[in-house]
């Protein structure tokens, strides 16, 4: 939801002026229809079907990929925000875009540690983790 929120604040700028916006539209774009189809896949249950491929070791790797790309879109669209632009509404939405970018950047980094923690099966509760055979 909130990358599309940032996609949304972008394009709602005339951001085609400025060269910045064009890879922070890339980025959210991008990943956000990939979050989508990620999240049918899962809701689907597709990973039940497609056992072979290793779906804890792409989910670590989708989103690490998609926090350090959200690290340089969040970067860039900061920079590129001016405050004395000649419209004020592009200002307040490029602003908010920033923002919003911030807060995706850290979605997809908490994202990142808990499925790496999960890939590496740090995660499993005390009941699957004791011993069963005392005799």
């Amino acid at each position: 939801v909130l990358g599309l929120l940032v996609w949304a604040l972008i394009a709602d700028t005339t951001y085609h002026l400025h060269a910045a916006y064009g890879w922070v539209m890339f980025v959210s774009t991008f990943f956000w229809v990939a979050t989508v189809l990620l999240f049918v896949t899962y809701l689907l249950q597709l990973p039940l079907k497609f056992y072979v491929i290793p779906w804890p070791l792409v989910l670590v790797i989708f989103n690490a990929v998609a926090t350090v790309l959200y690290i340089t879109a969040f970067i860039t669209c900061s920079a590129a925000v001016q405050p004395t632009s000649w419209r004020q509404w592009d200002y307040n939405r490029r602003a908010a875009a920033s923002f919003f970018a911030c807060l995706v950047m850290l979605a997809y980094g908490v994202s990142t540690f808990l499925s790496f923690r999960a890939w590496k099966g740090l995660g499993s509760n005390a009941a699957t983790s004791q011993v069963t055979n005392h005799a």
